[in-house]
């Protein structure tokens, strides 16, 4: 089993008392490696320092949605210097969440193609977020990004037909806990239409911890459930959903 779980935050509080003893632990079982996901100016400066200290954990750094309230030009300047450190592979998460009302939605969208237009001008993959915003994030996503620099639609949650559209631009899809979910139809059909060279594993972690662990903190070492899911709708393996995937990431991550 080699895992690459293209999606956590270890960085969350919920980590706080044993995140380093998790992470060693986790890569000696066979999680190789782990793309740590910023979703904040504070977020993506501690994940600059974070990934230096594990020789398995890289990056990505971005405001998510939820945090743009406050944003400058000046935190955009240095987000794209946090992008050029080493170990930074990606811009994210970005996108929209129109779930709750906490952030107007022209602001959201603002600082979403700004950080779209920082990753065409570092040349880096995208981590899309896209929460009850199908319309909007797919309309952005065409005008401005249309797979130039690639990436995924982080926790994919919408139907075969949106899945589609992204594809058709070159993203990939990823795949977490709710795919094991008994109310994850949606995902399950996805992951049905979809070819497996375009899943990504990914964990949210601490978030959406798959079934047996839900409700539970979520770790990386969770995903064999989420690969086990993904081998019987596809008919295949479970090592080949863990050896493509894998290669997956690789490719996307432009490793």
């Amino acid at each position: 089993m080699r895992i690459f779980d293209t999606h956590a935050h270890y960085d969350d509080k919920a980590f706080t008392e044993d995140m380093d003893n998790l992470l060693c632990d986790m890569h000696k079982k066979g999680v190789k490696r782990i793309v740590n996901i910023g979703c904040s100016m504070e977020s993506s400066r501690y994940i600059v320092d974070m990934v230096n200290r594990y020789d398995y954990v890289y990056g990505a750094v971005g405001v998510h949605p939820d945090d743009v309230g406050n944003l400058t030009d000046a935190d955009m300047r240095e987000l794209a210097e946090l992008s050029r450190q080493d170990k930074i592979l990606a811009i994210g998460e970005i996108g929209l969440d129109y779930h709750y009302d906490d952030i107007d939605k022209e602001s959201q969208k603002r600082w979403f193609v700004e950080q779209l237009g920082i990753a065409k001008q570092e040349r880096l993959p995208v981590v899309i977020h896209s929460r009850d915003a199908a319309k909007d994030t797919l309309d952005i996503m065409r005008t401005e990004h249309a797979g130039t620099t690639g990436g995924v639609i982080h926790c994919f949650s919408y139907g075969v037909e949106m899945a589609r559209e992204y594809l058709n631009m070159g993203y990939y899809i990823g795949v977490g806990g709710v795919v094991t979910f008994k109310n994850g139809r949606k995902l399950k059909e996805v992951v049905e239409y979809a070819s497996l060279d375009r899943i990504v594993l990914e964990t949210d972690a601490p978030y959406l911890a798959p079934v047996p662990f839900r409700g539970k903190r979520n770790c990386s070492l969770y995903l064999q459930y989420v690969a086990e899911e993904i081998a019987a709708i596809k008919g295949v393996d479970t090592e080949e959903v863990y050896t493509v995937t894998y290669e997956n990431a690789e490719k996307m991550y432009k490793m």
